[in-house]
């Protein structure tokens, strides 16, 4: 049974599961309240009525608008002064309307115009909830537009009003949250790339609602999951038995590097080093090999020749066993530049995790995808989007990130990590991950090859009878992120270097535990 709390859904899921409910004689207006109570409760301790004591509410017509209504008297009761602006309320549904009414019986100030909110120190975005699939227009344009420009805190219940609950599209204008309540799970459009500028600081907010019957509808499409703490922890290979020793512990090879791109082979190095992994080898240019057992010891190093541009050239290289080693990582700054001799569909053979990053992807030619999808043995992409379009130029992130991410990761039969602001990770298409969290301060040169080394290491002790490939991804994905944020808020969020980033993924690793 999946397990509701990293279950991420479409509106008509949403739809379909909140109808079950219904249809078992669940109350809509116990379920309003439950939405409307739980959602103030973390309003309050965001933001403390010592601090923001006048609330401003945009109330719509259907149950959202419900929901902030409950909100409302919540607050008004705990003594913050409230003020309502409801320009959709002669078209309120039946339940909302009641709560209009009890609003006014208890003397709750209305407003008439948007600009009588100015003056409240936090807005409550209640105007549209999730299903919405036409245009913001007219005034209402005018007053999401206008709230935007004050630059006040915003909390969006359920979803910012105006975003696609799929696709995450901008329907005309969008409320931009500064904190969005997301009300019993995850919508799927709060992590597509059009909505990344509008969600803010993104929670969710449990109401109870049954895993089986969660379980019940989803399982019927491919998974979708946030992926959480718990489940890193889970998955992280901790603790380790203690009569293990290094040749159980995994056995990483790196080959990366040239001389425009030296540190990427270090950071690569610093990566897979932090890993645990038991054995580290790298095959790298031969002026690097002095920097690596300088800064990385432990690591084994085989140096290769150069051409005179500095790139690795395997010509004169004696064979080299790659099916020896648990994990193959390999892009990391090896430059566009072609490798005399490179064995790539030798490695495309092995029998190995094989992970692809950064230049690697240029060996990735149409015959090379066809034989990496008849792979029997996990591979593993890491682009960015721009490396995405290039690989898979006829499809449209744009349109739906998670959907032509699938759509990819099919097409290959591999998996994807595909990186941003909320990195993606599908395997074949089936199983999905998302990581809700991120911060610009990976937005710096050298990230990627920090995390390319790290899932290396990562993967090559994992016994993938016990966890499933997308897992172990997706939890080294999560803990780069953290890595990140615990950087940025000790450091800058003005983008962390790679050898600072490597010591605080280490520390997001201790904090598991």
């Amino acid at each position: 049974m999946l397990n509701k709390e990293c279950c991420v859904v479409t509106a008509k899921q949403m739809q379909e599961i909140e109808n079950r409910m219904f249809a078992q004689e669940m109350p809509v207006a116990s379920l309003m309240e439950k939405a409307g109570l739980f959602s103030t409760q973390k309003i309050v301790e965001e933001y403390p009525q010592n601090q923001y004591k006048k609330v401003g509410f945009i109330i719509g017509c259907g149950h959202n608008g419900g929901d902030g209504l409950v909100i409302a008297r919540e607050l008004w009761l705990q003594g913050y002064e409230v003020w309502l602006y409801t320009p959709l309320a002669d078209k309120s549904k039946e339940l909302t309307q009641q709560h209009l009414h009890y609003a006014k019986f208890l003397n709750l100030p209305f407003v008439t115009t948007i600009e009588e909110l100015k003056n409240c120190h936090v807005i409550i975005d209640c105007l549209f909830g999730f299903g919405l699939n036409r245009h913001i227009s007219h005034s209402l344009a005018d007053d999401v537009t206008l709230v935007n420009q004050w630059q006040k805190p915003i909390v969006s219940i359920d979803i910012p009003s105006g975003i696609h609950t799929n696709t995450g599209e901008v329907l005309g204008v969008a409320i931009k949250a500064t904190l969005t309540l997301c009300l019993g799970l995850w919508k799927l459009g709060l992590f597509q790339s059009p909505a990344w500028e509008y969600t803010g600081k993104l929670t969710k907010i449990d109401i109870g609602i049954p895993n089986h019957i969660v379980t019940d509808v989803i399982s019927q499409s491919p998974a979708v999951r946030v992926i959480t703490r718990e489940k890193v922890k889970e998955v992280l290979p901790l603790p380790r038995a203690v009569n293990t020793h290094k040749y159980r512990q995994g056995n990483v090879l790196l080959i990366c590097g040239s001389k425009p791109y030296g540190g990427a082979g270090l950071l690569a190095g610093y990566g897979a080093n932090i890993s645990g992994v038991g054995m580290l080898t790298m095959i790298v240019p031969q002026f690097l090999q002095p920097l690596i057992n300088g800064n990385i010891p432990s690591a084994l190093v085989i140096a290769t020749p150069e051409t005179t541009t500095g790139v690795m050239d395997f010509s004169s290289l004696p064979p080299i066993d790659f099916s020896k080693y648990s994990s193959i990582v390999l892009g990391m700054g090896i430059s566009r530049e072609k490798i005399p001799c490179f064995p790539f569909q030798e490695i495309l053979a092995t029998p190995s995790i094989l992970i692809i990053d950064a230049d690697g992807f240029n060996y990735l030619t149409e015959d090379n995808l066809r034989i990496l999808s008849q792979r029997q043995f996990p591979t593993i992409l890491t682009p960015h989007e721009g490396e995405f379009k290039r690989l898979f130029p006829d499809i449209d992130l744009n349109k739906n990130r998670l959907q032509g991410l699938q759509e990819a990761s099919q097409r290959i039969n591999s998996t994807i990590l595909l990186k941003g602001a909320k990195t993606m990770v599908s395997h074949q298409g089936k199983y999905n991950w998302i990581i809700k969290e991120g911060t610009p301060a990976l937005a710096r040169g050298g990230s990627g090859d920090v995390l390319s080394g790290f899932l290396g290491g990562l993967l090559a002790q994992m016994d993938l009878s016990k966890y499933s490939i997308e897992d172990v991804v997706a939890s080294g994905g999560w803990l780069h992120q953290q890595g990140g944020i615990l950087a940025s808020q000790d450091l800058t969020e003005l983008g962390v270097d790679g050898v600072s980033l490597t010591r605080y993924i280490s520390r997001s690793i201790e904090l598991l535990f």
